[in-house]
């Protein structure tokens, strides 16, 4: 066995902006960043140990959720950006706006454009690039449609509405006096 480091960020600072939401019991740790009013759920782990994980303004990581890397790719998910319940996000990127639905499996390398939708339990496999607006459903996944302007246009609102629930569940937990990370 070689004696190379392979989690050479393990030991690197989180950065959590202060009006980032991380329920109890979500571990971060490593090369993370969580941007304003992101917020990360109960159950979720993002494990920065062996390149970065950017979470973008905006975007929620809900109930359950694993992200991770390979050794030459990090994941980035970007602004306004919500991953469903028990999704898998691993070393790959995540442009503005998107719904990963819950259970979708996004694999190494792959990227998905701007103000796309997918589905639940869809599997994006290994460096497959979805064009932003597209609907993808299934295993593998596959391009079923363009979405149209108002579909495109409601993905926003989801992130939106995960800032205010994220605002809710600081106050009751502070109010359990059970503080959410970072106190």
């Amino acid at each position: 066995m070689s004696s190379k480091t392979i989690c050479t960020h393990l030991r690197d600072r989180t950065n959590i902006h202060t009006t980032a939401f991380v329920a109890p019991g979500a571990n971060v740790l490593g090369n993370v960043t969580l941007e304003e009013f992101s917020s990360v759920w109960y159950g979720c782990v993002l494990r920065g140990d062996i390149e970065a994980i950017q979470v973008g303004k905006g975007s929620n990581i809900q109930d359950g959720t694993v992200i991770h890397l390979a050794s030459d790719l990090g994941t980035r998910i970007g602004e306004y950006v919500t991953v469903g319940h028990k999704a898998l996000l691993h070393a790959c990127e995540v442009e503005d706006e998107v719904l990963i639905g819950m259970g979708a499996i996004v694999m190494d390398g792959a990227r998905i454009g701007t103000r796309s939708i997918v589905a639940a339990g869809t599997v994006v496999t290994r460096g497959v690039e979805v064009p932003p607006g597209s609907l993808v459903v299934g295993t593998p996944g596959k391009i079923v449609k363009s979405l149209s302007i108002n579909e495109q246009n409601s993905i926003k609102g989801w992130a939106e509405k995960y800032i205010r629930v994220s605002a809710e569940h600081r106050a009751f937990l502070a109010e359990q006096n059970r503080a959410p990370i970072p106190e």
